[in-house]
């Protein structure tokens, strides 16, 4: 029965056990009042999980709340609803937030949302000093207590009468900056405040301002007083005053400075005033500026002074601008509507002006060291008053120039450029120098004594016709020069080169080498050379012709290789051309002596040869010779008598057969009939000679050329 009862408890808890099934649906967040709340209001995050069940049993519910993905709360709940409450929201609330939740080791995710907590924390700023002095620096420190960073303090100067002055500093990792700000002359009273600003999704925020801290400014010393006597009406003549003072709480580092425009005119330290006198001109007209500094502290009064003429500036005249040398020159200095002054004429130097004559006119009669610039100089009531310089050019004419070529040599390659020269010894400068190829004008150039032109189209016509001419402001006009002519240099073009004979030489005969060029200006260097592994020079010449011949005298075998020659005139060009191959070889009759000893030795080696032979053959006929030798005694006797006499061309064999006729005889009785049947044999030889004039003639038949001059 015990066992029963366990079996059905069992099956009950494992139907129970599978009874527990459950599945998120979704997870939802939400913000309440909204998800824009007002900085300081209350805010709620509300997550809720939409779990659905197979049957209805209770779930612990683990919820997780995160803003920008760092955890804020965390809470356990058998409800399916929990709440994230802030009570006083700040701006540091801002951000995205999302909530998870964990249910019997499932997970449920809710999407994000953005809250804004709009408006920041009012800023405090505090000032290190109350009051301060001119020159000196004031710290300023603005707080955002309840912000996070990264945020944006921006500090205002505030001045009466004037804008805001603002400076600003990004904070990176702190809720608070710090700025120094300089005291500067004239700054009274300052008031400070500040502000925050922070960025946030839809752009930047700002803070209210700050409270404004007020910071009082002490003067070191006043704004200093410049005073002229006399005060208006001043004329040139009359002596001016100016007086510069100030009040200062402590003259240890004072310093008053008196300038006009940029210029320092005096300066004193540790006193209260500066005096400066002048004797006023028309040039001391202008804005005066008295300065007082102490320390970083520096302030300033102004003061426009115009001062009247008292007379005219002098003018200067001449009588001329440009003369001729030895002309008579007149200088008349005058002051328009005044006539008594002190007058002088000078001219001017860069090592100081040069007095010629206390007056107001001056005449010379000039040369070329009287050109220069001349002014002068009118002085009444001690005010001294300078006419503008005028310039006096005195001429000496121009020597008849001189053309010649830059490089010195009167001529040029054809095809390169022609750079050419008028120099003129005289004349005063500036000189025009122009050009002429022909009757063309081809260049004009103003200069000093020499001008240059160069021409860059030569042709062979252009062998003269060069010239320039030199004129300045004098008026004795032009100067020509002679005519320079020009020598165009053509360069050397196709060098050739030929041999007579052509190819073979016989050894110990003559060979003529001629080299010519298609074109080339006259004289021309011709250089003949040998190949071998180095250059040999053998043979050089320099001929008023377009060829030359070089005959080179009994040719040896040593003389067999390769030759070429080298053209070359004044255009410096040195053309080479191809090569020839020369092979010099025996000649016909020494050919003949070899052929003819060889010949000899051949017959002499023939005739030994047949001796040999024959006698070897007489040996072998003895023993039947003998028997018959009567028989053929008078057969050999006839035989000897019908023989053809030698000429020379033939060898005869006769006394070979005469010591066999002996030997038969000696041996006549052993060979029995068989003598009546033997036979005598001979052999005759031919030798032919040489005929070395026919061999000569056949060699001289091979062919000369190699060069298209030669015949």
């Amino acid at each position: 029965m015990y066992l029963n009862l366990l079996v059905i408890f069992l099956q009950c808890s494992e139907l129970y056990a599978q009874g527990k099934v459950f599945t998120f649906n979704r997870v939802e967040i939400k913000v309440e009042p909204s998800d824009k709340v007002k900085n300081g209001a209350p805010m709620s995050i509300i997550c809720h999980a939409d779990i659905s069940k197979n049957t209805y049993f209770q779930l612990k519910h683990n919820f997780t709340f995160l803003k920008d993905g760092k955890l804020v709360f965390m809470t356990m709940s058998d409800k399916e609803d929990a709440r994230y409450a802030i009570p006083v929201a700040k701006s540091s609330d801002t951000g995205e937030y999302e909530c998870r939740v964990n249910a019997d080791g499932k997970m449920g995710f809710s999407k994000t949302i953005y809250v804004w907590v709009a408006g920041m924390t009012k800023p405090i700023l505090t000032a290190d000093k109350k009051e301060v002095s001119e020159g000196e620096t004031v710290k300023l420190r603005c707080e955002l207590p309840e912000e996070v960073p990264p945020l944006e303090f921006i500090f205002r100067k505030i001045k009466t009468n004037s804008e805001p002055i603002e400076k600003r500093v990004p904070e990176q990792n702190q809720n608070f900056s710090e700025m120094e700000y300089y005291v500067e002359a004239g700054d009274n009273i300052l008031q400070f405040d500040c502000f925050g600003k922070r960025q946030v999704k839809s752009g930047w925020e700002s803070s209210q301002h700050s409270n404004k801290t007020l910071v009082t400014v002490k003067e070191p010393f006043i704004k200093p007083t410049l005073i002229t006597k006399p005060s208006n009406n001043i004329t040139e003549g009359d002596q001016i005053e100016f007086e510069c003072s100030t009040v200062a709480a402590q003259m240890h580092g004072i310093e008053i400075i008196f300038q006009k425009n940029r210029t320092i005119l005096n300066s004193v330290r540790d006193k209260k005033f500066l005096r400066y006198s002048i004797l006023a001109t028309q040039e001391d007209s202008g804005e005066y500026l008295c300065k007082v500094e102490q320390g970083a502290v520096s302030k300033t009064t102004k003061r426009n002074v115009f001062v009247s003429e008292l007379f005219p500036r002098p003018t200067l005249y001449a009588s001329m601008t440009q003369l001729d040398e030895s002309k008579d020159l007149i200088l008349n200095c005058s002051i328009n509507g005044l006539r008594r002054a002190n007058f002088s004429i000078l001219r001017k130097s860069s090592s100081g002006d040069i007095l010629l004559k206390k007056s107001r006119i001056l005449a010379i009669k000039v040369n070329v060291n009287d050109t220069g610039s001349y002014t002068c100089k009118a002085e009444v009531k001690g005010i001294t008053k300078e006419s503008k310089p005028v310039r006096i050019s005195v001429y000496a004419p121009v020597s008849k120039p001189t053309l010649s070529v830059v490089s010195g040599s009167p001529e040029v390659v054809l095809g390169k450029p022609l750079q050419l020269i008028c120099h003129s010894v005289m004349g005063t400068p500036p000189i025009t120098f122009t050009f002429y190829k022909g009757d063309e004008i081809k260049k004009n150039v103003t200069n000093d004594t020499y001008a240059t032109f160069l021409d860059e189209d030569i042709g062979l016509s252009d062998n003269g016709g060069y010239k320039c001419d030199a004129r300045n402001n004098h008026s004795s006009g032009v100067k020509t020069s002679n005519i320079l002519n020009v020598t165009v240099i053509v360069p050397i073009r196709d060098a050739s080169l030929g041999s007579v004979p052509y190819g073979e030489v016989e050894v110990g005969s003559d060979t003529a080498f001629l080299c010519s060029v298609k074109e080339g200006s006259w004289p021309i260097d011709f250089k003949f050379f040998k190949k071998t592994d180095h250059e040999v020079l053998l043979h050089e010449v320099r001929e008023y012709s377009d060829r030359t011949i070089w005959h080179k005298k009994t040719m040896k075998r040593k003389d067999t290789g390769t030759y070429y020659c080298v053209a070359s005139n004044r255009a410096s060009v040195n053309v080479r051309s191809r090569p020839i191959t020369i092979s010099v070889i025996l000649a016909a009759w020494q050919k003949g002596v070899i052929a003819a000893f060889v010949l000899t030795a051949m017959a002499g080696a023939g005739a030994v040869a047949l001796w040999w032979f024959l006698r070897k053959k007489k040996k072998a006929k003895g023993p039947s010779m003998e028997m018959s030798g009567s028989a053929l005694a008078p057969n050999l006797a006839s035989e000897k008598l019908t023989r053809p006499p030698s000429d020379g061309n033939y060898y005869s064999g006769s006394g070979y057969i005469e010591d066999n006729e002996n030997h038969m005889k000696s041996t006549d009785e052993s060979k029995g009939p068989d003598l009546e049947s033997a036979e005598v044999d001979y052999t005759e030889v031919e030798v032919s000679t040489l005929d070395p004039h026919r061999d000569s003639m056949e060699n001289r038949h091979s062919r000369i050329y190699g060069h298209p001059d030669a015949t």
